[in-house]
C-alpha cells in the first residue's frame, strides 16, 4: 500500500505526552481536524490499515500477527507445500502471539470512526463520506473473520467501549460461532453498499475488494458449518460461564447455515466475475508454448499492474521492506540465511506431467513401486521435469533449472557403483523415515560407493568424475548435516525476486504480496457452486452455477498449462475434489492452504485421506496424529554421468508434524479468560 508518507505523518501526530490531563497535548490532532479533511482521513485510514492482520511476507503462522519478516518463509505450516529447517516449520495449531488484544484495538478504531464521522458528514461529498464509513465496516468484517477462523465465536464489539463510564457493559461475552459469522457477513454487506466501485486512492478498499473477501470468508463459514459435523464427537460445545455455543454449530442449524453461507460466497464471487473489472494474467501467455506459460506465471506475481490483482500489500525499498529473499532463496544466494521454503515431493505430485506408479505417486524406477526395478536415468536433472505443468515450474525451482542467470545445482550425493542402479532402500514407509542415507552400507562400507556432503567448516566430500574433482552435493545440497540447503531437493521460486542485479539481504526485498486475486474469486465461486449443487440447492442469482464453476477451473488450467476438464463439473464428491485440488495447486504458498485444510476438517487422522484435495492413502505419509512429507533427491551416477532420483521422506532437518482434532480452534488467551466473568475458554481446553 502506497501510504508511506501518510504512515510517517500518522506516527508523528500520535506521539504524545502530558502531565496535565485537562490540557490537550499540542502535538495531538483532534477529531475536528482528522475528520474534516481528506488528508486527515488519509492519516486515520492509514493507521487502521497499518494494523490489519494481513498475511503476507511479514506473517509467520507459528508466531502470529507480529508484522515480522524475520526468517520469512511460506507454506511450512504442515500443509505439505514446503518445509523449513527451523522450529517455525510445524503444524498450524496456534500462534505465540494470539490475535486477540491487537484485534480489539483495531476494532475500537473502526467503531470510533463509525460513531464519530457522522458528526462531520458535511465536510465531505456524500460519496466520499460513505466510502470512509465503508472502509470502517470492511476493516471490522476483516478483523472479525480473522478472529472467527482462529477462535470460533468471539465477543462482537460493535461500539466504542468507554472506561469507566460504561461500567458493567464493558464485559462482552463470546457470541456463538454462527452469530459471529453472521456479523462478518453483515459488515461486509454494509461495506459493499457504501464503498466506491474503484479504490479512490492506492491502498484503499473498494466494493469489489469487499465482495472478494466476503466470498472467501463465507466459503470458510459454510465449510465449517458443514464439515465440522464430520469430526468425531462433533467438535462443538458451550462455554461454562455463559452457556453459549462458542465453537461449532448446533445440529439443528448446521446444514441450513452451511447452505446460507455457500449461497453468499457464490453470489459475492459471481458479482466480481460479472463486473468484468478483473481477468487472469496472460500478458506473456501463448497457447502450446510451455516456456511462455511458465514465464507468464513468474511475471504475474511481480507485475504491479496485473489485471488479476484485486488487493495488494505493497512495499518500497528502503522505506517499507521485508526479508523473504534473505531467508528463502537457494543456498548460493545465502544472505544471511537460505532455503527457508523447500517444496515437497507430495506437493509436486499434485501437478501433471510426470509418469506415475499405480498408486499415483511419481515414478522414479522401472518397477511398480519405488522399491522395485532399477532407477530411471536422465542426462540432466531438469530432464525429469520436462513435461511438468508450466505453473509448477513457476512455483518451484527444479534441480538444474536457471534462477537469476545461474544454474541451480542440486544433488543429494554421488553414486560411484555399477549400473543399473537398484533402489537405495528396501523400505520407504513412514516407519523408516528416520533411516538416513549416511546409514546405508553403500556409504559406510569400504570402498564406499555413495558420497554425501556434510558442510561443517565449509567442507564437502570430493569425488573424481571425468578427470576432475567434484563436490558430492554440488552448490546447493542437500548437505546432510546442514539445514541451510535444499532440504527436499527443491526450492520455492514463487515470490522470489528473479532480477540478477538484485542483492538479497535483511530488509532489502520490496516485491509486493497479492492478498486477493482474480483466481481466488474463480475458485471461490467454483467451490461454492459445487457445494450448493451437492446440497441440492438452486443458484442464488439465477446463473448456471456448474457452468460458472467449470469455466473458472478451465480458465485457470489453461493459463497454467494444464489439461482442461473433459466435461462439466457436477453435483458430486469427485467434482468437489477437483475444485479442492485445483485450489491447492493454484493458491499454493499464498497463506491459503492452511485455512483450507482447517475448514475442510481434513487435517486430523480420521479424515486425512482428503488432505491433498483428493483421495490418497493417508498411511503413505501419516500415523495417527503425526505425519511427514517427502523429498525428491537427485544423485549423479559416475559410470554413465547420468542422474537418478530417489523419492523418500525428507531427511535433512527431518520434520514430523502433529495435528489433533482440538487444534481446529485455538485456545482463548488464558489471561483474558481468568480476568473476565463472561469470557469462556474453549469447551475442550
Amino acid at each position: 500500500m502506497k501510504i508511506r508518507i501518510i504512515l510517517l505523518l500518522f506516527s508523528i501526530l500520535y506521539i504524545s505526552s502530558c502531565t496535565d490531563l485537562d490540557v490537550p497535548p499540542p502535538n495531538v490532532i483532534g477529531d475536528e481536524t482528522l475528520m474534516t479533511s481528506e488528508s486527515g482521513m488519509d492519516v486515520y485510514i492509514a493507521g487502521m490499515y497499518s494494523k490489519m492482520p494481513f498475511e503476507d511476507f511479514k506473517y509467520m503462522a507459528q508466531w502470529g500477527v507480529e508484522y515480522n519478516s524475520w526468517l520469512g518463509s511460506l507454506g511450512i505450516e504442515g500443509t505439505g507445500e514446503a518445509v523449513n529447517r527451523d522450529g517455525i516449520s510445524s503444524a498450524y495449531t496456534g500462534e505465540r502471539t494470539p490475535y486477540w488484544g491487537r484485534a480489539f484495538g483495531l476494532l475500537r478504531e473502526a467503531n470510533y470512526l463509525l460513531e464519530k464521522l457522522p458528526e462531520y458528514a458535511d465536510a465531505f461529498p456524500e460519496v466520499t463520506y460513505n466510502h470512509y464509513l465503508g472502509e470502517a465496516y470492511f476493516v471490522r468484517a476483516f478483523v472479525f473473520s480473522a478472529m472467527a477462523k482462529r477462535f470460533g465465536g468471539i465477543p462482537l464489539v460493535t461500539r466504542v467501549l468507554r472506561y469507566p463510564g460504561d461500567g458493567e457493559s464493558l464485559e462482552i461475552p463470546r457470541s456463538s460461532e454462527e452469530e459471529t459469522w453472521d456479523q462478518v457477513m453483515a459488515d461486509y454487506d454494509r461495506a459493499i453498499e457504501l464503498l466506491q466501485p474503484a479504490s479512490p486512492k492506492p491502498g484503499y478498499s473498494n466494493k469489489y475488494v469487499a465482495l472478494s473477501f466476503k466470498s472467501q470468508d463465507m466459503l470458510y463459514a459454510g465449510s465449517v458449518a458443514k464439515y465440522n459435523e464430520t469430526v468425531p464427537g462433533r467438535l462443538t460445545g458451550t462455554g461454562l460461564k455463559t452457556g453459549v455455543r462458542v465453537i461449532g454449530f448446533s445440529d439443528e442449524s448446521a446444514q441450513t447455515a452451511s447452505v446460507r453461507y455457500f449461497r453468499e460466497a457464490y453470489a459475492a464471487a459471481n458479482e466480481v466475475i460479472n463486473s468484468g473489472r478483473y481477468s487472469l494474467y496472460k500478458r506473456k501467455w501463448a497457447a502450446d508454448d510451455p516456456e511462455a506459460q511458465y514465464q507468464n506465471m513468474v511475471d504475474m506475481f511481480s507485475d504491479p499492474t496485473s489485471p488479476e490483482n484485486i488487493y495488494v500489500k505493497e512495499y518500497d525499498f528502503p522505506v517499507a521492506t521485508h526479508g523473504y529473499d534473505a531467508y528463502s532463496a537457494p543456498f548460493i544466494f545465502k544472505a544471511p540465511l537460505a532455503s527457508g521454503t523447500c517444496p515437497t515431493l507430495d506437493f509436486i505430485e499434485l501437478f501433471e506431467g510426470f509418469d506415475r506408479y499405480p498408486d499415483g505417486t511419481i515414478r522414479v524406477t522401472t518397477g511398480s513401486t519405488n522399491t522395485e526395478g532399477d532407477y530411471l536415468m536422465y542426462d540432466t536433472p531438469l530432464e525429469f521435469f520436462e513435461e511438468a505443468e508450466p505453473r509448477l515450474r513457476a512455483y518451484v525451482i527444479f534441480p538444474g533449472d536457471i534462477f537469476k542467470n545461474q544454474e541451480i545445482e542440486i544433488r543429494a550425493g554421488v553414486y560411484t557403483g555399477s549400473e543399473p542402479v537398484k533402489p537405495l532402500f528396501s523400505d520407504y514407509s513412514y516407519a523408516t523415515a528416520e533411516t538416513r542415507y549416511q546409514q546405508l552400507p553403500l556409504y559406510t562400507q569400504s570402498p564406499k560407493e555413495l558420497f554425501l556432503s556434510a558442510r561443517e567448516g565449509g567442507s564437502q566430500e570430493l569425488v573424481t568424475f571425468q578427470g576432475e574433482q567434484i563436490t558430492a552435493a554440488g552448490a546447493n545440497g542437500p548437505f546432510y548435516n546442514n539445514g541451510e540447503s535444499s532440504l527436499t531437493g527443491l526450492y520455492g521460486r514463487k515470490w522470489l525476486n528473479s532480477d540478477p542485479s538484485f542483492e538479497a539481504g535483511e530488509g532489502r526485498s520490496d516485491q509486493h504480496f497479492v492478498l486477493m486475486r482474480y483466481a481466488d474469486v474463480l475458485l471461490n465461486a467454483a467451490e461454492a457452486a459445487v457445494e450448493l449443487a451437492l446440497a441440492g440447492e438452486a443458484s442464488p442469482d439465477g446463473s448456471d452455477m456448474l457452468q460458472v464453476a467449470t469455466t473458472g477451473i478451465n480458465d485457470i488450467r489453461e493459463r497454467a498449462g494444464a489439461s482442461l476438464l473433459s466435461g462439466m463439473l457436477s453435483s458430486g464428491i469427485e467434482s468437489r475434489n477437483i475444485v479442492r485440488k485445483e485450489r491447492r495447486k493454484e493458491l499454493a504458498l499464498e497463506h491459503k492452504t492452511k485455512w483450507d485444510l482447517r475448514r475442510w476438517r481434513v487435517q486430523h487422522y480420521e479424515q486425512r485421506d482428503g488432505f491433498w484435495g483428493e483421495t490418497r492413502d493417508k498411511e503413505d505419509f501419516s500415523m495417527n496424529s503425526r505425519y511427514r512429507f517427502r523429498g525428491l533427491y537427485p544423485f549423479l551416477s559416475t559410470e554413465s554421468g547420468q542422474y537418478f532420483f530417489d523419492a523418500r521422506f525428507q531427511w535433512v532437518s527431518l520434520k514430523t508434524f502433529e495435528y489433533n482434532i482440538i487444534d481446529y480452534y485455538f485456545a482463548i488467551p488464558g489471561g483474558e479468560v481468568s480476568k473476565s466473568p463472561v469470557i469462556d475458554q474453549q469447551p475442550n481446553r
